[in-house]
């Protein structure tokens, strides 16, 4: 049996259709062309949306973009396998490249890899694209691939995604430009998992991250570990046409009204992930503009089971209780958000059990079951920080809502820097900040499996776990949305996570700052905002 090789349509074959629509192609035309290339008439139509949004919007090559994230630490890292932080995933995104991509409609694209097949989503066969270099010159080979991939299994490297790696167990050269990869068990969403931030390539037997040696759309000019990152564009880019700037500078302005303000002043022409409070000033000013994203970003409070006083489970259920979660959205979110029922995967995603019903707004039920923990009249601290998106004014409402049933709250707030390696997943009760994730696989193999690197609450449940890798094995969606359900009301009901809203991401941007869209894995374009837009001269 001939292996089936999965095709997808690439940014050279965009170029192909803007030249066709051009020459007077109509739209009949262009998707029997886009079908004839293998790809869905679904996938068709969003090529031909992009691709007449390029016509109209004309990108305009040079020029020198600012922007500023965040967050950002001393930890700031360029190796892929390390990234945690949105200024993280920005250089891995403008440095290297991954196999795969998710465009802005969450279709599946090739990036390094020219095609992806399996037989049976167990051994898989990734073919790579010819005539890739490496910023030093060096050619990209299966070696390259291989490398890059078993990093992530070595305890050494300490990669974030080490629990979902550790399914690739088997790795094999074919030729210079074919990689076989064979998988502990199946898994049908290997190809969306290898356009996770994580999996970018880097050259082979690299261990020096004070620089980055990637195939990306910029070289890395400068790179000081929480304060900025510049890049200049890559000449010999092996996308048709490279970037459209000359170079790009990204650093953190962790507080949200200096963030807003540089952008009001001209200083920078991005300001990512303002908070709802900023944005009426920045609509009522002339030159500036909101791109925003909903694609499941949360910020969650987080109590350890394992800690004083989320190891009693009373008191988790009842701090689920005293969320108002219509406050939070339509006060601390100004609306945008959508109301979740404490559990990560949103309702953007095909998976997405909408039978689970958030809890409600129950103060006497809170009260009755701090009761029961024996904590109703203590005081519990709660770490926050504007690090975490709306963290802050979350805090504020839980201690008002507490301080009606004689629950106290010790809000204790602290700064951001430093905030991701000090606080979270440390303090017993804090918040977290979770960026969108592709599929429920990721997100549970992330954070609630018991191995999990980011296993906020210390949720762990054989049950779970074994749940897990039957859902990832299945071919059958039916069984695997099925699965997926029951999951997401285990992690509601058992895990000491609770998630009120999936936030919409807002990025403040200058009117003369065009091509960014909305994209799945999360604002700035899913952080791949400076290899795409442009400047308006």
């Amino acid at each position: 049996m001939s292996e089936k090789i999965t095709s997808s349509w690439t940014g050279a074959d965009d170029a192909l259709v803007e030249h066709a629509i051009r020459r007077g192609a109509n739209r009949r035309d262009l998707l029997q062309m886009l079908m004839a290339g293998g790809l869905a008439a679904s996938a068709g139509s969003l090529v031909l949306a992009r691709a007449s949004t390029a016509l109209a919007d004309t990108p305009v090559k040079g020029g020198h973009l600012k922007a500023a994230g965040w967050s950002s630490s001393t930890a700031d890292t360029l190796d892929p396998a390390k990234a945690s932080l949105s200024t993280d995933y920005v250089r891995c995104c403008a440095f290297y490249n991954r196999l795969t991509f998710l465009n802005q409609g969450g279709v599946l694209q090739m990036e390094l890899a020219e095609a992806i097949g399996t037989e049976d989503a167990k051994v898989w066969t990734i073919r790579l694209k010819k005539g890739v270099t490496f910023h030093d010159g060096r050619p990209l080979t299966s070696a390259d691939v291989i490398y890059s991939l078993k990093r992530h299994l070595d305890p050494a490297t300490g990669s974030k995604v080490n629990a979902i790696a550790k399914q690739m167990v088997d790795f094999k050269a074919v030729d210079p430009l074919t990689v076989q990869i064979t998988l502990a068990a199946p898994n049908s969403d290997l190809p969306t998992i290898l356009a996770m931030h994580h999996f970018m390539i880097i050259a082979d037997g690299t261990t020096d991250f004070s620089k980055a040696n990637g195939t990306g759309a910029f070289v890395c000019e400068n790179f000081e570990p929480g304060v900025r990152s510049i890049g200049v564009k890559n000449k010999n880019y092996f996308k048709p046409g490279g970037a459209n700037l000359d170079s790009f500078e990204f650093f953190a302005i962790s507080e949200d009204t200096a963030r807003v303000n540089a952008l009001l002043a001209g200083d920078i022409q991005l300001a990512a992930a303002i908070s709802p409070r900023s944005m009426r000033l920045v609509e009522s000013q002339p030159g500036v503009a909101l791109s925003k994203t909903t694609s499941g970003n949360y910020t969650n409070l987080n109590m350890r089971l394992d800690m004083a006083p989320g190891d009693k489970m009373d008191f988790v259920t009842g701090m689920k209780y005293l969320l108002n979660r219509e406050q939070i959205q339509k006060s601390a979110l100004r609306g945008l958000a959508e109301i979740a029922n404490d559990q990560p995967v949103s309702p953007a995603n095909i998976y997405h059990n909408k039978e689970l019903k958030p809890k409600a707004f129950d103060p006497e039920k809170a009260k009755f079951h701090f009761e029961k923990a024996g904590l109703l009249g203590q005081s519990i601290p709660i770490v926050t920080s504007e690090a975490a998106n709306a963290a802050i004014d979350m805090a504020v409402l839980v201690q008002q809502a507490g301080n009606a049933i004689g629950m106290k709250f010790d809000i204790q707030r602290v700064p951001s820097d430093g905030y991701w390696s000090n606080y979270w997943l440390k303090a017993p009760v804090h918040f977290g900040n979770i960026n969108p994730r592709p599929t429920p696989d990721i997100l549970f193999s992330l954070l609630y499996a018991s191995t999990a690197p980011w296993n906020e609450s210390r949720y762990k449940s054989e049950k779970f776990d074994q749940m897990l890798l039957e859902a990832r094995g299945s071919l059958d969606e039916a069984k695997r949305k099925e699965i997926y359900g029951e999951m997401q009301v285990m992690v509601a009901e058992e895990a000491g996570t609770a998630i009120p809203v999936y936030i919409s991401n807002v990025d403040a941007i200058s009117s003369k700052l065009k091509g960014l869209q909305p994209n799945p894995l999360g604002g700035m374009m899913g952080y791949a905002f400076a290899e795409y837009v442009w400047l308006e001269a």
